[in-house]
């Protein structure tokens, strides 16, 4: 069971959103997301992270649009989750990942292009952490079952480095299942 007061409440949330019935990565959209959030919890992520884990792709995706809570209700999000959590998920949904890419090695403050609106998202160390830790643990999280090994390899394996400990064991760990699955 979680740690977290508000879990029965977000999950609650998103059940109302209807994310049981979303496909997504040979499961459904709710079960992706809590697995995030648990897999956070597992790295003993702060609250706000796991949080921030269980709505990371709320507003849709670039790779995922098979569901989007609309941007105009961002404040219900906020309310649930808390603003740092709802801040991480937002950039996490509305980034361009190539210009998240090339920040991962650069210095704070960090620029991500809103793939939406063209406009940059500044970030701080501590807001580009909580990123990097949401995105790379989303990523492994359902990297066994969507099976794209290919998939931005550099820019992973780059941050399980900028991370290091659980976040690069857990890298370490999924990536091997790819080793395996290629010799089967």
């Amino acid at each position: 069971m979680s740690r977290d007061p508000q879990y029965k409440a977000m999950t609650r949330f998103l059940v109302d959103l209807g994310t049981e019935d979303v496909p997504h990565t040979g499961t459904v959209f709710l079960a992706h997301l809590v697995g995030v959030f648990n897999d956070l919890e597992v790295w003993d992520a702060d609250t706000p992270v796991c949080r921030a884990g269980m709505f990371h792709s709320i507003y849709g995706t670039e790779m995922f649009q098979a569901f989007s809570f609309p941007l105009e209700r961002r404040d219900e999000i906020k309310a649930l989750i808390g603003e740092r959590a709802e801040f991480v998920a937002w950039v996490n949904c509305v980034m361009d990942r190539s210009t998240f890419d090339q920040q991962i090695g650069a210095e704070a403050p960090y620029a991500i292009r809103d793939r939406l609106t063209g406009e940059m998202i500044t970030l701080d160390e501590a807001q580009f952490t909580d990123l990097c830790t949401v995105h790379l643990c989303d990523w492994l999280e359902q990297l066994p079952r969507l099976q794209k090994w290919d998939y931005r390899p550099a820019a992973f394996l780059a941050l399980a480095e900028r991370l290091g400990g659980i976040a690069r064991e857990s890298y370490d760990r999924v990536y091997a299942s790819a080793d395996t699955q290629s010799t089967t």
